[in-house]
């Protein structure tokens, strides 16, 4: 567990103010100042994700796509990072796959499909979805671990290790987690 300290008198909790709070406050009065804004709705959905208020991240989302349906290239990845946060991965899915409509190449997207098919445990779809995450962005260190994961889950051991061998160059973190999967094979 990462533990971050803070200096002066906010760590002993004399800043009088909560600067998440803050940040919502302005969010949420932005939004009521130019209800019409769908970029207000989308930095409030934004403020709300981050504060793991997720529902409230949702419906600020869907303001934002109502007002403006082009603003999907933005909501639709961060609905569907929401939805996998509620562990509503079916839906999560769906706004994935959407936003590959507008950037059909997006390593990220297609790594964030994959997790959603690890979830449902899908290994073969995810499978194919960390291939093409790695296929348009060689480096994704991370898809190629989850890639190896699913490779271990549907027996495919070398396959594992051939990417184990890769992260010990590229990655130790992944590399050591990588390993201790393999020895629980």
């Amino acid at each position: 567990m990462m533990v971050f300290m803070l200096s002066g008198l906010a760590a002993l909790g004399f800043s009088g103010c909560d600067p998440a709070s803050n940040e919502l406050k302005e969010r949420q009065q932005a939004v009521w100042q130019n209800p019409e804004d769908p970029q207000a709705y989308i930095r409030l959905g934004n403020e709300y994700a981050k504060q793991q208020l997720y529902d409230k991240a949702v419906e600020a989302y869907e303001n934002a796509l109502s007002l403006n349906p082009q603003s999907g290239i933005t909501v639709y990845p961060a609905l569907g990072a929401a939805y996998f946060n509620r562990r509503q991965y079916t839906e999560a899915l769906g706004y994935f796959k959407k936003s590959l409509e507008y950037s059909p190449e997006d390593s990220l997207r297609f790594y964030d499909i994959g997790n959603v098919y690890l979830h449902l445990q899908k290994c073969d779809l995810a499978i194919e979805a960390y291939l093409q995450a790695i296929e348009n962005s060689t480096a994704f260190q991370e898809a190629h671990y989850n890639l190896a994961i699913c490779y271990i889950r549907t027996g495919q051991k070398a396959k594992a290790q051939d990417i184990y061998a890769w992260l010990q160059e590229k990655n130790n973190y992944l590399a050591v987690s990588l390993e201790r999967h393999l020895e629980n094979d």
